[in-house]
């Protein structure tokens, strides 16, 4: 395993906690909270691998802490998904196999884009209700054929991951927006699990920026999962578009310097 270095300023680091918090509060509400704190890894001079790597770090605190805040209060029963948790780890490790293997400066010009991509879809996505509607799949063939695509994208990239997730519940499950977004949690959480070994296995990982990030990350995810139910994911995704729009910007004005 390669041990990384890089340092990094204090005020920087500070900075970064207090997106990790934002980063967990919008992500166990609305999801997306990928699409502020890679920018912002990335904007502090890490490369894209560094800012993939840490991020599953500091995400896997965030996922983690959402999920068992759900299954506190009843929201999701662990039980009735370990089918389903099983390929979103196993995929999410695989894709951050593939991302692993690419080349640094591709990962730098593809990053922007995906990032302002992913930006416009939550802009013009529609608005969703609690209400529960007919399942368009069974059980089964949503874990077989929809999760390993999303898991794969997260352990490959990740910013949305939460979002596509709880949007596939509902639209092709049939939750309700509130269950969608618990069942999301438990699939996120698991591939975030199999993509963070495989980076900390490669050595990209920022170990001590991940960790306050983590901590930032804890705060913000239990307040947006003790609040998920009263604040709706309307006030979260103004706030989340512009500012992964603004750093998506930032980032390509960077990258063609």
């Amino acid at each position: 395993m390669r041990a990384v270095s890089f340092e990094i300023a204090t005020h920087l680091a500070l900075i970064l906690v207090g997106v990790a918090f934002l980063a967990g509060f919008v992500d166990s509400i609305a999801g997306g909270g990928g699409l502020i704190s890679v920018p912002a890894l990335l904007l502090c001079g890490v490369t894209p691998l560094q800012a993939l790597a840490t991020n599953k770090m500091q995400g896997m605190v965030g996922s983690g802490t959402a999920f068992a805040n759900y299954v506190h209060t009843g929201q999701v029963h662990p039980s009735e998904g370990l089918l389903t948790a099983a390929i979103s780890l196993a995929f999410g490790a695989l894709g951050s196999l593939v991302a692993a293997a690419l080349p640094a400066d591709l990962l730098k010009l593809v990053m922007p884009p995906v990032l302002i991509g992913i930006a416009g879809f939550f802009a013009l996505k529609p608005g969703l209700t609690d209400l529960p509607r007919r399942a368009r799949l069974t059980p089964l063939v949503f874990a077989l054929c929809v999760v390993p695509v999303i898991a794969g994208y997260d352990g490959f990239f990740g910013p949305g991951t939460g979002s596509f997730f709880m949007l596939a519940f509902v639209m092709l499950a049939g939750s309700g927006v509130l269950r969608a977004t618990a069942q999301t949690k438990m699939l996120n959480f698991a591939s975030n699990i199999g993509s963070f070994a495989v980076f900390a296995l490669s050595g990209h990982m920022l170990w001590m920026v991940g960790a306050g990030m983590a901590l930032g990350q804890l705060a913000g995810a239990t307040l947006g999962a003790r609040l998920a139910v009263r604040v709706g994911a309307r006030l979260i995704k103004p706030l989340l578009v512009a500012t992964s729009t603004g750093m998506a910007l930032r980032l390509a004005w960077q990258a063609w310097q």
